[in-house]
């Protein structure tokens, strides 16, 4: 006899099961298609044949075998040296160190918006990635060894896991992702990171249901935690951390009332520093979205309150206020990698009003046209402006290279040592020790020790356009240098025992 055919159950949750499997598959399809193309951006335009910065030098030099550390300054977190680490210890090349940075910093824009997938519907936190990615300063910086945008993702990240955590009291991962998202923010920069917990830690104690002792914990627990490090350094290197805060404070020009917003908008232009911005501004037009950045926030912020959706918003906005407060307020110079924090949780609000004004125009092909024609223009513009950034770091990178062979040829190879205008550099480029004589925020050595050193191994003083050598080496022999950009006349003064007739005859 046939058997009757036994239905066998599926369990109740089994059709909301494969809906939560297909909504994560096309949450990664969106989001991991934003970080995907960063990655491909980044090595079309800022990877390619650039050089390290300064700043970029003295953070990589410290685990390279290409030559000794460099001078590590007071307001300097050691952060982007451990991630560097792995790639810098073992290889000199800049381009290989550049793909790992860009792909890291791929992999950070996914994890940063991956967590807002369960506080704001998905296309809103990818068009906020979108549109943070498609900055300049995101773009160039992404392959960088420079902290400001991990900063960035650690603070995306963090302030996504505290809502998170605040809604969802159960979520122990989201109270973990506090933490740590926290600690990596202050091992990258510490007071970036007091910043980002004053604000959050003061919404954990004046919003009643989210007035949690685990909350505020796996605040102050991830900031001590990620500064542990400075401060046991500030003790060992500069007598305690306060000591440390008023070094760093006299290197940046000292913290107090400096209001920086028109040098921050100069600097939009492509500069990566601004000290001072008393400069020509060509381009007005690259500070357009400047201006158009807080209403289209505040019209975030208002599309979020008839959605319910309020502290979604809110507070990433309130944060990144925060955030940007010490560097156009505080600091009397300017740089965009500064504010890449602050850009980085402002797209959110931005992007939710983008998304409604988007829908709100699907049944005007004019308007909606008129609002993507604005969108290309102004990503196209910042791709421009990142390939003009990067032609420069090229520039640097072929002039120190030039520089590099001169001064081996002129017998200043390792161990050799280098001081000067723009020492730093040109001895990684050649292998040797920058040693700055004391009197700047990175002076290592005395005149007097330096002179010592100068009797056993290859010593040169670099000077640029019609400076005069040091007093103490004014009869050392000067030689001709290749120009750096900007910086003619560019030569080394040798020391009496670094000279020797050049290969080939004199």
């Amino acid at each position: 006899m046939p058997q009757k055919a036994v239905a066998v159950p599926r369990p109740p949750n089994a059709r909301a099961s494969s809906i939560t499997v297909r909504g994560r598959s096309g949450d990664l399809v969106r989001l991991g298609s934003v970080a995907a193309g960063y990655a491909v951006v980044q090595l079309l335009i800022a990877v390619p044949g650039t050089g390290l910065g300064w700043d970029e030098t003295v953070y990589v030099s410290q685990v390279s075998h290409a030559s000794p550390a460099a001078f590590f300054s007071a307001p300097r977190a050691r952060g982007i040296t451990y991630l560097v680490a792995p790639v810098a210890a073992i290889t000199s090349s800049v381009r290989v160190l550049r793909v790992y940075l860009a792909v890291l910093a791929a992999a950070g824009l996914l994890l940063s918006l991956w967590v807002w997938r369960r506080l704001l519907p998905t296309p809103v936190p990818a068009l906020a990635g979108g549109l943070f990615a498609g900055l300049w300063m995101t773009v160039f910086y992404g392959p960088q060894a420079m902290p400001n945008l991990w900063v960035a993702f650690g603070a995306l990240f963090t302030v996504g896991c505290f809502l998170r955590a605040a809604r969802y009291p159960a979520d122990r991962l989201a109270l973990a992702g506090v933490a740590s998202g926290v600690a990596f923010a202050a091992l990258m920069r510490p007071g970036d990171a007091v910043w980002l917990v004053i604000p959050l830690l003061c919404a954990a104690l004046a919003v009643p249901p989210w007035r949690r002792a685990a909350l505020a914990a796996a605040l102050v627990v991830g900031l001590v935690a990620g500064g542990a490090e400075w401060a046991v350094e500030a003790h060992l290197r500069y007598g305690g951390v306060l000591p440390r805060l008023r070094m760093a404070s006299e290197i940046q020009g000292g913290l107090g009332w400096n209001p920086a917003f028109a040098d921050q908008m100069r600097s939009l232009g492509g500069r990566t520093l601004c000290r001072p911005c008393d400069v020509p501004w060509p381009r007005p037009v690259t500070a357009l979205w400047w201006f158009a950045l807080p209403p289209l926030a505040a019209g975030g912020l208002f599309a979020a309150y008839r959605s319910g959706r309020v502290k979604q918003v809110a507070v990433p906005t309130v944060v990144a206020l925060f955030l940007a407060l010490p560097y156009l307020l505080m600091i009397g110079y300017a740089a965009p990698r500064f504010l890449l924090p602050a850009y980085a949780l402002l797209a959110l609000p931005v992007a939710l009003c983008l998304a409604r004004l988007i829908a709100a125009c699907r049944n005007r092909p004019l308007a909606l046209g008129a609002l993507c024609a604005a969108l290309v223009a102004h990503l196209a513009l910042q791709c421009t402006i990142a390939g003009g950034a990067a032609a420069r770091s090229r520039a640097d990178r072929a002039a120190f290279t030039a520089v590099a062979g001169e001064l081996r040829r002129l017998g200043v190879r390792p161990p050799c040592i280098l001081s000067g205008a723009e020492a730093v550099r040109a001895a990684f480029a050649t292998g040797c020790a920058a040693r700055q004589v004391y009197g700047g925020h990175d002076g290592s050595i005395t005149a007097r020790g330096l002179i010592s050193l100068a009797r056993t191994r290859p010593t040169a003083v670099l000077v640029t356009g019609s400076l005069p050598p040091p007093p103490w080496a004014h009869d050392w022999l000067p030689h001709p240098l290749p120009s750096l950009p900007g910086q003619p006349r560019y030569r080394a003064y040798l020391a009496p025992s670094s000279r020797q007739e050049p290969p080939g005859g004199p």
